[in-house]
């Protein structure tokens, strides 16, 4: 492994599972390894205490003293005068997301989650979301946000709401296509609107470009469904996803947004992030996305659009979640260290 193949996350796994004073063993192949070790032992307060090859090419053995991990740092926010929207980076550990599902009733060109009528549910169980929030707010957490797939085909997504928002206000984020009639109308109207904010995919003002990522006729469903989520008075946030040739759109997106008396607080644009389905957009690692601690059936990752790339997995099962955030939190502070330094990147990929 090197820094492209998930190494500095699996380091910090590993050394954050003994305690200050121990010692870490890598053993390892790749002959940028042992002198980026050098630098990562440094910014992370770490010391080297041995480093043997068995031969001249390899393979090497390198011994690393755990210490005491650099306090972290937030980062400063960038301006920027694009269409996507920016802000101040989410502190760690304040937002928690829950992947409720992998299905959907949609097969969006750029889902970052490859999620379809297809795919797998990978059902997220309602005794481990119930735990992640009760953990997560032991954990000093403040806000839960709830996505997928489409959160509303998750067969027990009513009690996993009315639970969430008792512990924490949640954003559900959806289609808005599915919940019209039935049983996941019933579900949509029982939860509490005063601890509930929907957060609608809505790409374009006209169905053109929706409809080309999203589906044929999707567009008017989710025009439909954002009504329909207003008359039961649901906060409402609509968030577009566009690719950097389609920024141009956003004008008339927002003019529609007017129209509807949805607040500029409540809109998002985001680009598209080269990750599951997408072929194209903006590359993203843990240099790039600022963490935020997410949850799946099958583990723990360090943001929720990287739920596919296996380099940016913090744990292989969904609880508990501190060690993972520890191994956030020394993550950080690593970068911070590098950054402080004019550093990039702690690794060289080359």
């Amino acid at each position: 492994m090197d820094c492209g193949g998930g190494l500095l996350l699996l380091l910090m796994r590993s050394i954050g599972k003994i305690e200050t004073g121990q010692v870490l063993l890598v053993h390892t192949e790749e002959p940028s390894v042992p002198p980026d070790l050098q630098d990562w032992a440094r910014l992370a307060g770490h010391e080297i205490v041995d480093s043997t090859a068995e031969h001249p090419q390899g393979p090497w053995r390198v011994s690393v003293r755990r210490g005491e991990a650099p306090s972290a740092q937030a980062p400063s926010a960038g301006a920027s005068d694009d269409v996507f929207s920016r802000g101040p980076a989410t502190p760690v550990g304040d937002r928690l997301w829950l992947y409720s599902n992998f299905h959907c009733n949609l097969a969006c060109s750029y889902c970052c989650a490859e999620s379809s009528p297809q795919a797998s549910p990978r059902l997220l169980p309602l005794d481990v979301a119930l735990a992640a929030a009760d953990e997560f707010c032991a954990l000093g957490g403040r806000e839960l946000l709830v996505t997928g797939g489409e959160p509303f085909l998750h067969p027990q997504i009513h009690v996993m709401m009315t639970e969430l928002a008792r512990r924490l206000p949640v954003t559900l984020l959806t289609n808005a296509m599915t919940f019209h009639s039935g049983p996941r109308r019933t579900a949509l109207q029982a939860m509490p609107r005063e601890r509930v904010t929907l957060q609608i995919s809505l790409d374009s003002a006209g169905p053109e470009l929706h409809d080309h990522n999203r589906g044929l006729r999707s567009h008017a469903k989710t025009l439909a469904g954002i009504a329909d989520a207003r008359d039961l008075g649901f906060t409402v946030r609509i968030a577009a996803t566009l690719h950097d040739h389609e920024a141009d759109t956003a004008a008339n997106l927002n003019a529609l947004l007017d129209t509807l008396d949805i607040e500029p607080a409540n809109r998002l644009i985001r680009p598209v992030a080269r990750q599951g389905f997408a072929e194209h957009g903006q590359p993203v690692s843990i240099d790039t996305l600022q963490p935020e601690l997410t949850v799946t059936a099958d583990g723990i990752w360090w943001h929720p659009v990287a739920v596919t790339d296996p380099a940016m997995r913090l744990a292989d099962h969904p609880l508990p979640l501190a060690p993972a955030l520890a191994t956030i939190r020394d993550t950080v502070a690593v970068q911070d260290a590098a950054h402080r330094e004019g550093r990039r990147h702690v690794f060289r990929c080359v």
